[in-house]
């Protein structure tokens, strides 16, 4: 059956699952015999193994069952926590984490049964216990019989049959069809029963018609029956297909039932047209599709239309009072629009001071509808960062480092698509500081630090920016052993070298395959270096700083906006073309004569307020084409934009004004330099393209 409509509330919740597995695992690896913490891995790979069943992944089914075995030991104190049992639910994590991985990318949890994972799990359970495999699979079946409903008198519970249920089974046998009558048997501890009814109907549901079932559908739908229910089929199938349909749901414990061969008595009139009777049951037998709440169907492999299936779509959950707002505001939209129809009617409406109002008042409207809609796209980077501690306790063991990962300001909030593509950058910068940052423990004894070293990770918006600060009170960046290397690999020569600043010697730290690691490990400097960091950072609109100081530590600050989507810009001329510039990169504005102008090394420069700042005269470097009548202007507009501490000013032609714009991506098929980042679409229905100050910087 048709899972797919389902499969992005199964991957939320897997997700939820998983954070929750890794939050826990790591404080039971510190409080082994905490009790609510066991019970709540108990709990998520309980669910785990429930969705994964419902929706038809049976290898990621099977390893949350024998995690599931394992923890109910511990639970009932048969067995203690060690750490060799940590690590291997560790690994279990991990193997979930890639099978939701591939669900999202391709709606199949892949061919890898983890065969060596639940072999460790299996060694566990049995060395804790004491039972040998054979004894407990054997003691289970008892718990099964001992649990299973008594069906002694008949292999399955005999139908009365209504006149026109009779005739549709009598027209079915008379044209050549198979009529079985069957009994289906959940497991004494099936928590939804009815979803499990539903699941076999909907199994049904193509390969034959249910005449009927007992009890009624509303009874079933609403769990009012013990442990089975029955069932009069119509189909074209032989008796061990159907059963092997109904006993592939979860929790089904057994389908039993025989062929109906002989045709009722004629003294039965015939009150209804069969086909019709056939149909009518069908519709009603079936549970509606409410009962599928828990979910779908269970045991075997990924289902056909999976290997078709389209990767998952990114979804955002949003609170029903955000979306009210939103609702409220797009009414006062229209009731905007109505007020400037109304206006415009009106011959002297344009000098009219209503169809002034009517403006302000759509202003209004539209500018808390974007506030509105930013908030919808909002997320806590939470949901990226909460991977991070556990992260951190792997590398802790696996470098022999003792180290801990303070972390503040994770219900910060940033906009969707900018979560979406920060985990990465951030996930390298905390493995750096990890590898290359902490000092092994002899030297931080010799240097009086404590034996565990500090990793802290802080977020917190800063105006219409997020900040990411990520530290360490490791051994920082030795500026001298940076310089080195440059002169190595010949990146620059010994006097270029000597005459960099130390922050500039630091930037050197950005460029491509730029690494100062004696050994490339498979923790960081594996060739993906913080050059990869720096641009996956800048094209997302921000940028990034190092504070360091040697022997005490260093500290990554990462700048990002808030939204990319709608942004307050300020538009310039150049030429007969316009052009937007984004305002949270804009220092200030100038107006500089001409005889101001200095140069060093052959570039233009001012000098303005005790900084040097480059000139970029945006009509050369985006071929705008010259008047060469026009008369040269005395003075110059100077647009002083800022990237972290670096200053430059933009040569632009006039000012438009300060204006909300929308951003449109270009596409793939227009190849543009770096520091277009797209266009906006105007007022008078022109397009303007936003200039890149951080690429320009």
């Amino acid at each position: 059956m048709d899972v797919s409509q389902y499969l992005e509330i199964f991957i939320d919740e897997s997700k939820e699952h998983l954070q929750t597995l890794s939050d826990e695992l790591m404080v039971l690896e510190k409080e082994p015999e905490n009790e609510d913490t066991i019970n709540e891995i108990f709990r998520a790979a309980h669910s785990m193994k429930g969705m994964a069943g419902t929706m038809g992944y049976s290898n990621m089914q099977n390893l949350t069952h024998d995690m599931e075995d394992v923890l109910s030991a511990i639970r009932t104190g048969k067995m203690k926590v060690t750490s060799d049992l940590v690590d291997v639910l560790f690994q279990c994590l991990d193997a979930l984490d890639k099978y939701v991985t591939n669900i999202q990318e391709t709606s199949a949890e892949g061919d890898d049964k983890n065969e060596a994972i639940i072999k460790k799990l299996n060694d566990i359970l049995n060395n804790g216990t004491g039972a040998a495999p054979a004894e407990a699979a054997q003691g289970a079946e008892k718990a099964e019989e001992a649990a299973a409903p008594a069906n002694e008198d008949a292999p399955y519970k005999k139908l009365v049959l209504a006149d026109h249920e009779k005739n549709a089974v009598n027209e079915a046998i008379n044209k050549g069809l198979k009529v079985y009558a069957i009994t289906v048997s959940v497991e004494a501890n099936c928590i939804l029963k009815a979803a499990r009814a539903f699941l076999v109907f909907k199994g049904l549901e193509g390969l034959c018609d249910i005449v009927k079932s007992e009890p009624s559908v509303q009874d079933i739908e609403d769990e009012r029956f013990d442990l089975d229910f029955s069932m009069v089929v119509i189909t074209e199938k032989s008796f061990d297909e159907i059963i092997a349909v109904i006993k592939n749901v979860s929790e089904i414990r057994d389908a039993v039932g025989e062929e109906i061969k002989t045709p009722y008595s004629d003294d039965v009139k015939e009150k209804e047209d069969t086909k019709t009777a056939v149909s009518k049951n069908v519709k009603e037998t079936a549970p509606a599709a409410k009962t599928t709440a828990p979910a779908t169907t269970d045991k075997g492999g990924a289902h056909p239309q999976a290997a078709k299936a389209k990767p998952v779509g990114r979804s955002v959950r949003v609170d029903i009072e955000k979306l009210d707002v939103l609702m409220n505001l797009v009414s006062e939209l229209i009731i905007a629009k109505n007020g400037l129809v109304a206006a415009s009617d009106d011959a002297t409406a344009a000098s009219s001071s209503s169809f002034n109002e009517q403006i302000e008042y759509l202003e209004r409207v539209t500018t808390n509808l974007h506030e509105s809609v930013m908030k919808v796209r909002m997320m806590p980077i939470e949901s990226v960062v909460s991977k991070f501690p556990r992260m951190i306790r792997d590398l802790s063991k696996k470098l022999d480092k003792k180290m801990e990962l303070i972390m503040t300001g994770e219900d910060t909030e940033l906009d969707r698509t900018v979560i979406d593509e920060i985990g990465d950058p951030l996930m390298h910068i905390l493995r750096n500081s990890a590898d290359h940052g902490l000092e092994s423990a002899e030297i931080r004894a010799e240097r009086g630090k404590p034996e565990v070293g500090t990793i802290t990770l802080d977020a917190y918006q800063d105006g219409n920016n997020v900040v990411i600060e990520c530290g360490d009170d490791g051994n920082g960046i030795d500026v001298e052993k940076v310089r080195r290397k440059a002169v190595e690999k010949g990146t620059l020569t010994q006097e270029q070298a000597d005459a960099l600043t130390e922050k500039e010697v630091v930037d050197l730290l950005f460029r491509p395959s730029f690494s100062t690691a004696d050994k490339i490990s498979d923790v960081s400097g594996r060739g993906v270096g913080l050059d990869v960091v720096k641009s996956k950072i800048e094209a997302l609109g921000g940028d990034v700083e190092v504070r360091t100081e040697y022997g005490v530590g260093s500290k990554f600050i990462i700048r990002l906006p808030l939204t990319l989507a709608i942004i307050q810009a300020l538009m310039v001329r150049l030429g007969d073309e316009k052009y937007a510039i984004a305002l949270g990169s804009i220092q200030t504005i100038e107006d500089i004569p001409v005889t101001e102008i200095k140069y060093v090394h052959s570039k233009e420069v001012i000098h303005l307020r005790g900084n040097v700042i480059p000139l970029v005269r945006l009509r050369t470097i985006l071929d705008v084409p010259v008047d060469q009548d026009a008369p040269e202007d005395e003075n110059l507009t100077i647009v002083i934009v800022k990237k972290g501490d670096k200053l430059a000013g933009l040569v632009v032609d006039s000012l438009i004004g300060q204006q909300e714009i929308v951003i449109k991506s270009l596409g793939k098929h227009i190849n543009i330099n770096k520091m277009i980042s797209g266009a906006t679409i105007l007022g008078d229905g022109e397009v303007a393209l936003i200039i890149d100050a951080n690429a320009l910087v």
